[in-house]
């Protein structure tokens, strides 16, 4: 599946996590507990603003932003 991050297009395997989309794009993306406990992934999907990366996966056009 195809989603934005940043403006830039990437490819996301089906079940990846939005976190997991942004080291796999070389996007250097914060993360401590990569569980949804410390909140350091909180990144803006689709205009939402704090959604946490680890805890969401991604969908098709999907827009990310850090």
């Amino acid at each position: 599946m195809r989603l934005s991050i940043n403006n830039r297009e990437v490819e996301a395997q089906p079940n990846t996590t939005v976190l997991a989309a942004l080291w796999n794009s070389g996007v250097p993306a914060p993360s401590l507990c990569a569980m949804g406990v410390c909140m350091a992934c909180r990144v803006t999907i689709d205009g939402a603003r704090h959604q946490l990366a680890c805890q969401t996966e991604c969908t098709e056009g999907m827009r990310v932003e850090l």
